[in-house]
């Protein structure tokens, strides 16, 4: 009985919130708490840890074998992040790059990123509830850490992790539900990664910690993962043919895995196999399903059990470094 309780889960539907007291919470400004390898240990056992996989889990789970293009319910809430997302897009618009001698981190990044820091708690109780207001404190912590780092005008899975957190408080104060899984990724999720490719392209941003050719991919991770569980059972297409153009540009539409190939075919030159080595490896694993065994494995071991990551991670009331309670 006691386990059960535990297993509470992240993604609540609306159908019966009658019945479940709203969770309270004393929300705090998180901070980082990992600050030395060893408190690598303490990340891992945390409540925060858990609830950050749980939630990639579920909603790997959710897009199993689903197109982009699918019919899918989008809520409210929904809506009004689309519409913090385009506000951030038109920032990129009315911040040109400036000229500038060094071809890479263009400042101009750091007064478009000045404008968010500026506006973010507003954005986010915009998006909230009224009921949750006094969550936007929090949670837009996670929206400034989701968008690069305007000191080394870089970019990386850090960033990234940062937004899926933010998308997972949203969750856990009830704004996001169960029934919204397939829209979180493929209208909220799908939308960040086009204005983060925005940003990374106008800005001309460095990879955070790239692992150069080694890495999956300078700047992302997750539309992998949950890009190829949405190819799972796929009737015709197979892991071996993403390397092809042709099919890259004919399903871009339908498949978060193909879209992110095609942004690196467009930003990379030369033959794909020497640019993105790693990628050209998981395209000899015979079935989808096993690349996304695979990547979430790889995931853990390169960028969540990865100290230079996790040091930047910030914890609070909704992503807690408090372990996992036994």
């Amino acid at each position: 009985k006691k386990k059960l309780e535990l297993q509470k889960p992240l993604l609540t539907s609306s159908s019966h919130e009658d019945d479940m007291p709203p969770v309270s919470f004393n929300f705090m400004l998180p901070k980082k708490e990992i600050s030395m390898v060893p408190d690598m240990g303490k990340w891992k056992r945390s409540q925060a840890y858990a609830d950050y996989m749980g939630f990639i889990l579920t909603l790997n789970e959710g897009v199993k074998g689903k197109k982009l293009t699918c019919e899918y319910q989008v809520s409210e809430v929904v809506e009004k992040l689309l519409a913090m997302l385009a506000t951030l897009d038109r920032w990129i618009d009315e911040t040109p790059p400036v000229d500038q001698p060094s071809r890479f981190g263009n400042k101009a990044y750091r007064t478009w990123y000045a404008k968010l820091d500026q506006e973010a708690e507003a954005l986010v109780t915009a998006v909230l509830p009224s009921e949750r207001h006094d969550a936007a404190p929090e949670i837009a912590v996670y929206l400034k850490e989701a968008v690069g780092n305007s000191t080394r005008i870089d970019y990386g899975t850090g960033h990234e992790a940062a937004f899926a957190a933010f998308l997972c408080c949203l969750c856990k104060v009830g704004a996001l539900r169960i029934e919204d899984q397939l829209a979180i990724i493929f209208k909220v999720f799908d939308t960040y990664l086009q204005v983060m490719h925005k940003l990374q392209k106008t800005y001309r941003m460095e990879p955070a910690g790239s692992q150069g050719v080694w890495g999956l991919d300078d700047f992302q991770f997750l539309p992998f993962i949950w890009g190829s569980s949405q190819l799972i059972d796929h009737p015709t297409l197979e892991p071996k043919h993403f390397v092809e153009e042709k099919v890259v540009n004919e399903y871009h539409q339908d498949y978060m895995f193909l879209e992110s190939i095609k942004f690196i075919n467009e930003m990379k030159t030369g033959p794909f196999a020497e640019h993105s080595n790693q990628l050209w490896n998981i395209s000899a694993v015979p079935s989808w399903s096993k690349v996304n065994q695979g990547l979430i494995r790889m995931y853990k071991a390169e960028c969540l059990e990865k100290f230079p990551v996790i040091q930047h991670f910030k914890f609070g009331s909704l992503l807690s470094i408090q372990p996992v309670k036994p």
